[in-house]
């Protein structure tokens, strides 16, 4: 479990809005939760490039339980913008408060990070940026540009926040081209106003509908997590919304607190339960579904691209 005393200085906690929550109750974790502790060499080595290019990780910043396994493998999530947030959601560990500026010299810092870790595929992700004009989407443009310009075989995949009221923004990260296009639902709408306040469950429907419709081609993907105090029937549900949003790809994965200070887990899915919504969200018309207790958006990201363009293949010589 990750702690909330962490913080960036002593007059600046990491969850000044937490601070004052009553201590939510812990629940043991089942054995299918249990993940290796870090630490192999190649780990270490993805930890030290991550330093020397000073970048941001929403594997690190997000207590992310597979950290080990996908370090060792060289794979890291790039978190952009910085690692302060301006929304304040009560399930997520990334700090929250007022953002410093764009580091300019960041895409380029990314892209070098890219090649040294000789990815296939990368996740680049971000905080909310509420306070810029256009929510940071030209920064995340450019940093498609900059990857696309040192390693042009690597594909890309980026999760965006929702641009609320950023009028323009969505297609600024659309005509940069991204292999991928991911907007977390993370819950049911019943669960928004206390898991994820600042969002609007619709808006961030009507904004993957819309990727879709400036560029068909673009495989586009959401994800959710689960132990949060939804229903079954409301899972079901959001999957009906997604596929009416063309929503290629869900990712399904169990809600781990990250201290008693944020939304407390109402309870364990059952690996059965995973795989229950993982057949159900095929034959709703998903070209893939990960569903599992450590699923997390960019888990096995790169794999699960293959699988996708293998699957509009298949799809494409069928019709």
């Amino acid at each position: 479990m990750v702690t909330l005393i962490d913080s960036l200085d002593d007059a600046r906690p990491r969850h000044p809005e937490k601070a004052h929550r009553p201590d939510s109750e812990i629940l043991r974790k089942p054995d299918w939760i249990r993940v290796r502790a870090p630490g192999s060499p190649v780990y270490n080595e993805t930890r030290q490039i991550v330093r020397e290019n000073n970048l941001v990780t929403v594997c690190e910043e997000a207590g992310c339980p597979n950290i080990g396994e996908c370090w060792s493998k060289k794979h890291a999530t790039m978190m952009i913008m910085g690692e302060i947030c301006t929304r304040a959601c009560a399930f997520c560990n990334v700090r929250t408060g007022l953002p410093t500026a764009l580091d300019p010299n960041e895409p380029e810092n990314v892209a070098t990070a890219v090649a040294k870790l000789g990815l296939a595929h990368v996740v680049i992700t971000s905080v909310d940026r509420d306070d810029l004009p256009d929510g940071g989407a030209n920064h995340f443009a450019a940093v498609i540009r900059a990857i696309r310009a040192k390693t042009p075989t690597t594909t890309i995949e980026v999760l965006t926040p929702d641009f609320l009221r950023k009028e323009g923004a969505l297609e600024i990260v659309v005509a940069a081209k991204p292999d991928v296009f991911n907007h977390n639902l993370e819950t049911v709408p019943s669960k928004y106003l206390k898991v994820r306040p600042g969002a609007r469950y619709f808006h961030s429907i009507r904004l993957l509908q819309k990727v879709k419709e400036l560029d068909p081609t673009m495989f586009t993907k959401s994800g959710i997590m689960v132990g949060l105090g939804e229903e079954r029937n409301e899972v079901l549900q959001l999957m009906d919304d997604l596929r009416s949003a063309d929503v290629d790809f869900l990712t399904i994965g169990q809600y781990l607190a990250p201290s008693r200070k944020h939304h407390p887990v109402i309870r364990f899915v059952t690996p059965e339960e995973f795989k229950s919504f993982e057949t159900i969200g095929h034959t709703k018309g998903f070209s893939l579904v990960s569903s599992s207790p450590l699923t997390r958006s960019s888990h096995h990201a790169g794999e699960d691209f293959a699988k996708l363009k293998a699957a509009r293949l298949t799809q494409h010589k069928s019709a």
